[in-house]
């Protein structure tokens, strides 16, 4: 019986943090995250699903719902173990994306890029690069923009001829348009679609 105690109490004190941690970083990237030193947080975050959890825990754990029901107490456990800590990070995602939260309590945005192209909006861009140079385009659903923690680059599904006023002229023929690293660009101009 101590076995299963010491396994029962893994999946309860890890696993969901792990999850928990591992859904997070896929939609929140940042820094590689070395997990021999995550240990403590997962186990943390575990604990906080294991207290919000613990009104579906308890049955489970005194074996009323087991031996009842094994089916239910399954459901349980899939849902304790695995969709609670898929969605705990979600959950924190989208409250940390309202106004009120994001000024007075948290944000998770780590840098204006990441804020700006994480919405998926079409734009007009004008990239100003370090030689001088102004590139326009459109930044739409074929193009894509890095997140952190890689380097800031761009790639433009259109380029457009910039005129000596600054405004878009005319679309570049024949152009599959551009990527543009992030040691070229000096500032990036946004207009509405």
């Amino acid at each position: 019986m101590p076995s299963d105690l010491t396994f029962f109490q893994f999946l309860f004190f890890f696993i969901p943090g792990f999850i928990s941690i591992k859904v997070y970083d896929l939609l929140m990237p940042g820094l590689p995250r070395d997990f021999s030193q995550a240990i403590y947080e997962a186990i943390a975050y575990s604990s906080l699903n294991f207290a919000a959890m613990s009104w579906m825990i308890w049955p489970l754990v005194t074996g009323n719902v087991l031996m009842v029901n094994p089916a239910r107490g399954a459901v349980e456990l899939m849902v304790i173990l695995m969709i609670m800590p898929v969605i705990w990070p979600l959950l924190i995602i989208h409250l940390s994306r309202l106004p009120w939260v994001a000024r007075y309590i948290v944000t998770l945005k780590r840098r204006p890029w990441d804020e700006v192209f994480s919405d998926r909006q079409h734009y007009w861009v004008i990239v100003h690069l370090k030689d001088g140079r102004k590139i326009g385009g459109k930044y739409g659903d074929n193009s894509y923009a890095s997140v952190f923690p890689e380097n800031e680059q761009i790639y433009l599904e259109e380029l457009w001829q910039i005129d000596d006023h600054g405004a878009f002229d005319r679309k570049v023929e024949r152009s599959q348009g551009m990527i543009i690293l992030n040691t070229e660009i000096v500032a990036v101009e946004f207009f509405e679609p």
